[in-house]
């Protein structure tokens, strides 16, 4: 009896030592994270913004998270080409890499999506795992939505959803003039933003309705022009980069007195061409304002000490936060195992708990509506020392800026 007692205390202690083990699996390894987005051409600033951030990210998140791993970023600049994404993709996969964070442009987040795909239909068991943490157009998470692609930011859909219930309730605008670049993305806003306004403010005249080339428009003067011509009292973009900062630079050359709607007046160079004349006129939507409280406010002023640049991209601190959760709950930083946890997974982040929704693994968050403005005591955080930052005019539920996705995923 004595025997079988000391083989059953033998049998728990190994099984609690074999617990304990598991629980610790990942501790200590080092998870290397693909990041695909460009570091040359007219983007180029914006790259070079978020790839810093994804480094800090990775050194903050190293020091703790709940599955005790550490993060290694292998950065590739793909020019903002769908070709040289799908080539990044293959090199990360030669290096043993299996996740992959991308943000900038519908192309390459398609080409990714499309490359991890058959490459996990190919090799059972050596999965890669893609985050999309800014790439943002609606089919990504509903007709050619896929396992293995996460979007951490709103699509744009989810953003326009936001925008136009504010715009609602705005009696002085009437008549908007929509400008994009020439790509899903530019696409997409234009088709939400008559679809939504016409629902919501059918009196709103859409005056003007431009699509140009990504990144290639130096002189944006014959578009403010024909905006000036329209009669338009507010513009609403999509706009990005070069192509957002050069269409303000002009708007305020030619003295351009309107409001101006946008996806991105945080993102590098943007807000330093606003200034003083454009306080109370232009209008971001997005997950996140300026003055963050919290752990996010602390991360940004010393990303702003190191750095002498804005942490704008704050998706990348959803990244890291689902990553290690994930890893830890999952009890392991094997891909196909983390990708499951992460469908449907809820958790805590920088702007309160939010939901890798598992039907089409799109991020359900809350989303604020937040005006150019000079700084005051509340609100003390220096954008590109402009003496002025993007402070809050509303905030929105999760639930109030959620659309219906017709995904039909297929699942391993």
């Amino acid at each position: 009896m004595a025997h079988v007692k000391s083989l059953l205390n033998l049998s728990v202690s190994a099984a609690l030592l074999l617990g304990a083990a598991a629980v610790q699996a990942q501790k200590g390894e080092t998870v290397k994270i693909g990041w695909v987005d460009p570091l040359s051409g007219l983007m180029a600033p914006v790259g070079q913004n978020q790839l810093k951030s994804f480094q800090f990210m990775a050194e903050h998140f190293s020091k703790n998270n709940p599955a005790g791993v550490k993060f290694e970023i292998i950065p590739i600049d793909n020019k903002l080409s769908p070709q040289e994404s799908t080539n990044a993709v293959k090199s990360l996969l030669d290096q043993g890499v299996r996740y992959v964070v991308q943000g900038n442009g519908s192309g390459g987040a398609l080409a990714i999506m499309d490359a991890v795909g058959k490459h996990n239909e190919r090799n059972p068991g050596k999965e890669m795992v893609y985050l999309n943490y800014a790439a943002v157009d609606p089919d990504l998470t509903n007709s050619k939505c896929s396992y293995w692609h996460f979007r951490l930011d709103a699509d744009t859909s989810m953003k326009m959803e936001a925008l136009t219930t504010w715009v609602k309730d705005q009696a002085d605008i009437k008549k908007i003039y929509l400008i994009n670049q020439n790509y899903a993305h530019g696409h997409q806003v234009s088709r939400y933003a008559k679809e939504t306004l016409g629902r919501k403010r059918p009196d709103i005249q859409i005056v003007g309705d431009d699509l140009h080339p990504l990144a290639q428009v130096r002189d944006f003067a014959p578009y403010i022009a024909k905006i000036k011509a329209s009669g338009a009292d507010t513009v609403l973009t999509g706009n990005w980069g070069s192509d957002l900062t050069l269409l303000i630079k002009a708007a305020n050359d030619a003295g351009l007195n309107v409001k101006f709607l946008t996806y991105y007046a945080t993102v590098s160079g943007t807000p330093s061409v606003l200034g003083a004349g454009a306080a109370g006129r232009v209008f971001y939507v997005g997950y996140g304002e300026t003055n963050m409280p919290g752990e996010i406010g602390k991360l940004q002023d010393q990303f702003r000490a190191k750095f002498n640049d804005d942490l704008y991209t704050l998706s990348v601190y959803h990244a890291f936060s689902m990553l290690s959760e994930a890893m830890a709950r999952a009890k392991t930083t094997d891909a196909a195992k983390v990708a499951a946890t992460m469908s449907g997974m809820k958790f805590k982040s920088f702007n309160g708990e939010v939901e890798m929704r598992k039907t089409d693994h799109q991020m359900q968050q809350g989303l604020f509506i937040t005006v150019w403005k000079k700084l005051d005591a509340k609100n003390p955080v220096d954008v590109e020392k402009t003496g002025h930052n993007f402070q809050r005019v509303k905030y929105y539920e999760p639930y109030i800026a959620s659309t219906p996705t017709s995904c039909q995923m297929k699942r391993p």
